[in-house]
């Protein structure tokens, strides 16, 4: 059963930094894009960025662009966003997505003082 488990949420204060990880199991792992999603309470889910499958190419929303970094390490079967500059407007639950069609549980960003 593929698995895709997501760490490094949490409490930020604004103007700070998580990197959020995935990791992927029973996944061939350095075949598939893979992105990042957030779903901010109370609202619809939001594309952040995603990679291609030997990191050539990114692709960010405009609203992280410069703040937000994906990477990945095929070897570790590894997915990393590294979110910078957090802001209110960045709190959400961020899924881990692989292909669009495997989804981790989620893990919550939350930009407050």
């Amino acid at each position: 059963e593929v698995q895709l488990v997501e760490s490094g949420g949490g409490l930020v204060q604004p103007g700070g930094s998580l990197r959020l990880s995935c990791v992927a199991s029973e996944l061939t792992f350095s075949n598939y894009v893979m992105t990042w999603v957030r779903q901010a309470t109370g609202k619809g889910l939001e594309w952040v960025a995603s990679i291609n499958s030997d990191s050539v190419s990114t692709y960010y929303a405009d609203s992280v662009k410069g703040r937000f970094t994906i990477s990945r390490d095929n070897a570790r079967n590894t997915l990393y966003l590294q979110m910078n500059s957090l802001q209110p407007d960045d709190a959400a639950v961020y899924y881990c997505v692989g292909g669009m069609n495997y989804w981790a549980k989620g893990t919550l960003v939350t930009v407050s003082s």
